[in-house]
């Protein structure tokens, strides 16, 4: 399907729907597999770090990460409540310069830019990306947060790119939160992030396995709350 630069709020409404959808299926699959699915291969756990068990799973050149935790004395909404995209980005990096909602799509379901400045981390140095953010209850109470890029004509559309940015693409993220106690939950964060411009794959791939470490920066940040 091919988007024009301009797109109606209707159509932008039906396509983050669509693609917000296999995400939030993605992320519930992370959060409960741990197996080799239809030939294709499963995470691999690579370690545990602070409690944190990181693993990984190929997807191309760029691999996708996970991390899952336990938290105890930290219940389901209160880690939800700092779990945004903003947020966590402000976890991500402390020189982010720019936080913003472009649009509200529903209630649930919103258009965000953030930007990076020259001081960042060389993963988001001196760039931007437009994502979606869809937060979800299932039936059964877990909470889920679907973080993705937009395709770049639909985010060329909604926000020019400036000349001194490089836009990157967020491909999939977001959060999996599952309540365990009154008082306690178990966390699972996925991303797999493609910083653009040039940069070797090998780094990207271990830059992506220090994000998924911002659960602990989020767990004190819940905490405080």
């Amino acid at each position: 399907m091919v988007f024009l630069r301009s797109i109606s709020e209707e159509s932008l409404r039906r396509y983050v729907h669509f693609a917000s959808e296999s995400c939030i299926q993605e992320l519930l699959s992370a959060s409960v597999s741990n197996r080799t699915v239809h030939g294709n291969e499963g995470w691999k756990v690579l370690g545990i770090n602070k409690g944190v068990e990181i693993s990984k799973r190929r997807s191309g050149s760029l691999h996708t990460f996970r991390s899952r935790w336990v938290l105890e004395s930290v219940s389901s909404q209160q880690f939800i409540a700092v779990a945004t995209a903003i947020d966590a980005a402000k976890q991500w990096d402390s020189d982010l310069v720019e936080t913003r909602y472009i649009k509200d799509l529903e209630d649930n379901l919103s258009i965000i830019r953030l930007r990076f400045g020259d001081n960042s981390k060389p993963l988001f140095r001196n760039r931007e990306f437009i994502v979606y953010e869809r937060r979800e209850t299932m039936e059964d109470g877990t909470l889920v947060v679907a973080v993705a890029s937009l395709p770049k004509e639909i985010a060329a559309g909604l926000h020019p790119k400036q000349n001194n940015t490089i836009r990157g693409l967020l491909l999939q993220s977001g959060w999996v939160v599952e309540k365990i106690e009154d008082d306690s939950c178990s966390v699972t964060y996925v991303i797999q992030l493609d910083p653009a411009g040039w940069m070797p794959k090998f780094f990207v791939n271990r830059l992506n396995t220090k994000l998924v470490m911002i659960i602990e920066n989020l767990r004190k940040l819940a905490q405080d709350t």
